[in-house]
């Protein structure tokens, strides 16, 4: 298949599929955290897909797509860290994070092998 948008991308697709489960996860957090973690999770979460887009969209260089392919990384680690703190402040069971954990596992894969066979190209 070739790949003519961003949206042809299956980790664009995952990640969309992660935001849409954080913003159902932060749905029932204190109102408390409004301007707090759930705003920083969701902030997180969609800038994920939204470097991917952008990224592929540039078509500058190889080096300007891995360098969002980079910040994406970085917006998804830092989306699992407030999921895991969301665990902790006793916002989420595990078991409500795991499957968006599991998903988190599975983008940041797929990004690496992704910003990798660009820098290769």
């Amino acid at each position: 298949m070739k790949i003519e948008s961003h949206r042809d991308l299956i980790v664009w697709q995952k990640s969309m599929d992660m935001v849409v489960q954080i913003y159902h996860l932060t749905t029932n957090f204190p109102s408390t955290e409004i301007y707090r973690i759930t705003s920083q999770m969701t902030r997180a979460a969609v800038s994920v897909p939204a470097n991917i887009a952008e990224g592929h969209a540039r078509g500058s260089s190889k080096n300007d797509y891995a360098h969002f392919l980079a910040i994406s990384k970085g917006s998804l680690m830092e989306t699992e860290t407030f999921l895991m703190l969301a665990v902790r402040l006793n916002y989420l069971t595990l078991n409500q994070a795991n499957p968006t954990l599991s998903l988190i596992t599975e983008i940041s894969k797929m990004l690496t092998t992704l910003r990798h066979r660009i820098l290769k190209s």
